[in-house]
Formats: structure tokens, sequence, C-alpha cells
């Protein structure tokens, strides 16, 4: 199969919007210290010694005493995305899972920003923004009201331009007033997707965010994915497209009975061949 080496934007088709400064409102809750080279390839890096936002070391995940995968072992900086690829029930959401302390490892062990993690933990709750899949909406309130009570529940300034970026840039403006029920399924999809972009982080966690959505919209979210790494945030995500990994990640953990880092290359590839 060949390679793709156009970018997102190149590949859009005409007419499709392009996003905006979506982490206008994030900036304060990013390290801007984190100094970001380029490497020969382009691709940014983070400075040496920076403090990883996530670390696992021989991370065993499953459930019971029966380990869904093989043990993994990385770290993800600012400034980097770092994509779990594999099969269908490889294992990549219960790793995810585990990252964000919804699960408890079965050995080894992880770290989220030098800490174990807790998802009741006031420090991790503020830097993480998580999109695991789990769709919850207040059934009356409209798309816009979902997104001005997000962005009220954690302090965001300039919310009105905010939730208006987010509804242009996911092609939300025209169901603003809609109720949850009143959407397609994609249409939920995006509106999760808009909900958890309008918060401040430091750390973005996605399951499979590509799912339902339009080629359009995931090439808006490829490009809305280089930003965030670009700004100084850290993307840890599941996917199985192949076009938003080779445009988004810096490093690939492919997951299953010999859990391993790739290249970005070889994840691509990875991905492609388990989709013939």
């Amino acid at each position: 199969m060949t390679t793709m080496s156009m970018t997102a934007s190149q590949r859009r088709p005409s007419g499709a919007p392009v996003l905006g400064n979506l982490r206008t409102s994030t900036d304060h809750v990013v390290n801007t210290t984190v100094a970001q080279e380029a490497g020969a390839d382009g691709d940014p890096s983070p400075a040496v010694g920076s403090e990883p936002l996530v670390s696992a070391r021989d991370l065993s995940v499953g459930y019971g005493d029966e380990p869904v995968c093989a043990p993994a072992t990385f770290d993800l900086r600012a400034g980097q995305v770092l994509a779990l690829v594999g099969v269908n029930g490889a294992g990549k959401s219960t790793m995810l899972r585990t990252c964000c302390g919804l699960l408890h490892p079965l050995e080894g062990e992880v770290r989220v920003l030098g800490h174990v993690p807790d998802p009741r933990s006031g420090p991790q709750r503020a830097a993480l923004a998580t999109d695991l899949g789990q769709e919850s909406f207040f059934p009356t309130l409209t798309v816009a009201e979902h997104l001005r009570l997000v962005c009220f529940g954690h302090g965001v300034a300039e919310a009105d331009e905010v939730v208006g970026d987010l509804l242009e840039d996911l092609e939300l403006t025209r169901l603003a007033g809609h109720l949850p029920e009143e959407l397609s399924s994609g249409q939920r999809r995006r509106l999760a997707l808009a909900s958890v972009l309008a918060r401040p982080r430091r750390l973005l966690v996605l399951d499979e965010p590509e799912q339902r959505l339009d080629r359009v919209t995931r090439l808006l979210l490829a490009d809305r994915l280089i930003e965030e790494r670009d700004s100084g945030g850290g993307v840890l995500m599941v996917s199985h497209d192949p076009e938003i990994v080779e445009e988004a990640a810096t490093q690939v953990l492919l997951v299953g009975r010999d859990t391993r880092m790739l290249s970005v290359a070889d994840g691509v590839r990875a991905i492609e061949q388990g989709l013939q």
C-alpha cells in the first residue's frame, strides 16, 4: 500500500473548514517552559530531561489475574502524541483506562504527572481531558449549552469565543440549539469531542476518537492533534485510522501479544495490514 505523504491540510477536500486556535483558553495550564526542537524529519521533540506526562514500566493490564496483552514500557512527554494501535481486542482500551487510573495494573507501574493515576485526584482531573467513548449528555441542554457548561465548570476565559470556535470548527453551528436526542450518532460524537476540547488540559486522552466521523472531520481531528502537540500538550490515544496516526503521532505503541514501540511509519503499516 502506498505511503501517504500529503499533510491533512493538503488532503482536505475543498470547502472544508479550517481549525481555529482551540487552545486559546487552555494555554495557562500548558507548561510553556518546555522547549521543542525539530528533528531531522521535522517532527517536534521534547526538551531533553522533561518530566514525562505518562510513564509506564513493564505495565501489565487486564481483568482479574488475566493479562490481555504483553507488558508495555513507554514515556509520553509534552509535545508528543503516542498512538496505541493493534487489532480489535488486543488490549488498547484496557491499557488506556489503566493509565487513567480507572483500572489497577496487574504488574509493573504507571505514573501520570509523576504520580500513581487516580481519577479522584484534583490535580489529575485538572490536567487530564479524557474522551473514552462513553458519551453522556444532559437531555435538556442544547449543544451550545453543553459547551458553555464545560467552560463554566473549568473556569475558561472568553467562553463565548471558545464555544463559537468549536461549533464552527466541528461543524456544529447549525445544531447549536438542538438537544442531544435530536442529533445523529456522528453529530453526538462531534459534540463529545468538542466538550473535551473546550476545557483546559495538559494531557488529552482519546479512545478511538475517529469513530463515526466522516473523512472531512477526521482530517480536522488530525489537524487538531497536531496543534495540540505543537502548543506543548501531550496526547495519548487509541486509533485505528492510519491517516490520523501518520499525520499526528510522534510515536506508536503496538499493543498485543508482543507489545512494543514502533516508528510511526511501522505503526501505520501495522494498522493497514490489520485492515486488510
